[in-house]
């Protein structure tokens, strides 16, 4: 499998993302990656470690989109960008797949427009796994569409299953949709349109969930706006961290015999941290595109950039992406 990383996407580029690829390339084999970035640089990062120089390969490009540039407009302008030379590679099948740690918006619109969608899908989707009480679950959209149909909620929810029984090799996941009640009648029109369509599809829809039971991981994917489910995102991210600095803060004040207690506990909260650390996972998927487009998270280290590479040979493997484009070929 050839994978292509946007080398000056994230925060810490191209530091972490040279650390990951070479993590990944002593982990996993028969995967050779292209790193887009100044060839210079990348060249340079590369020279402090040791790694199997066949299996990468440097592709020079000159410029890098910003997080603060209008997204469409620096696609289509910053055509020697690392992202843009990224998605170029897998769009004329040099590469099978593409992660970036850069701009959401331009990878969103590179995807779109470079790449192209699936026939049949009027949306790609950003569809995280996050963890929950009682298992992991997927949350589709968290922002790559604003302003939705109700039939785009409705190919969130199939995208979803496809992705989530996949990649934890399950059957029959449950489907919710986001709303301010569990009742049927609950919601504004978009969801109330959606959940219809919804309950008229061939798959396991449980219904409405409201937001205060997300946390539990009882229902597999949940359905959103992007909008909504951006908020979901962030809220959940933000929760997770406050309440884990409140008890690393209580614990701190603490009298000496309460904290004897809490170093017992030690084991119990570094595993609760693993569980909430976004690291693990790696990054989100783009569904709906002709290609596999895995974006990673902004602030992702060479350990978030090494994951993110194993979800991608997993989405591969498991051959997520033509099931995926015979799913909705079949309704064309």
């Amino acid at each position: 499998m050839k994978i292509a990383i946007d080398g000056m996407g994230g925060d810490h580029a191209p530091q972490a993302v040279v650390e990951g690829v070479v993590q990944a390339l002593k982990e996993f084999d028969g995967v050779e990656m292209y790193i887009t970035g100044p060839e210079n640089i990348m060249a340079e990062e590369l020279k402090k470690y040791d790694y199997p120089k066949d299996r990468v390969k440097i592709i020079d490009a000159t410029e890098v989109i910003s997080t603060n540039e209008h997204p469409v407009m620096a696609v289509r302008k910053k055509k020697d960008s690392s992202i843009v030379k990224a998605l170029h590679l897998v769009k004329e099948g040099e590469c099978d797949a593409i992660i970036s740690g850069g701009s959401t918006g331009a990878f969103l619109a590179g995807c779109t427009f470079i790449i192209g969608r699936i026939k049949g899908v009027e949306r790609p989707a950003l569809a995280p796994i996050m963890p929950g009480r009682n298992g992991n679950f997927m949350v589709v959209d968290v922002g790559a569409n604003v302003d939705c149909k109700p039939q785009y909620l409705a190919q969130f929810a199939k995208m979803g299953r496809i992705y989530y029984e996949a990649m934890f090799d399950t059957k029959n996941a449950s489907i919710g949709l986001v709303n301010i009640g569990a009742e049927e009648e609950k919601g504004n029109e978009l969801t109330k349109a959606a959940y219809q369509l919804l309950k008229e599809e061939d798959f396991n829809f449980v219904g409405n969930v409201e937001p205060r039971d997300i946390s539990t991981g009882d229902v597999n994917v949940l359905v959103t706006d992007g909008f909504v489910g951006n908020t979901v995102l962030k809220m959940y991210e933000g929760s997770a961290s406050t309440l884990l600095k409140m008890i690393k803060d209580e614990i701190y004040s603490a009298p000496l015999i309460p904290k004897l207690g809490a170093a017992l506990l030690k084991p119990v909260f570094k595993k609760l941290m693993v569980k909430f650390d976004y690291k693990e996972v790696g990054g989100a998927p783009f569904l709906g595109v002709n290609n596999i487009c895995i974006k990673a998270h902004g602030s992702s280290d060479g350990k978030a950039f090494k994951n993110a590479i194993r979800q991608t040979i997993l989405f591969n493997e498991r051959g997520i992406l033509d099931t995926m484009k015979k799913e909705f070929h079949k309704e064309k």
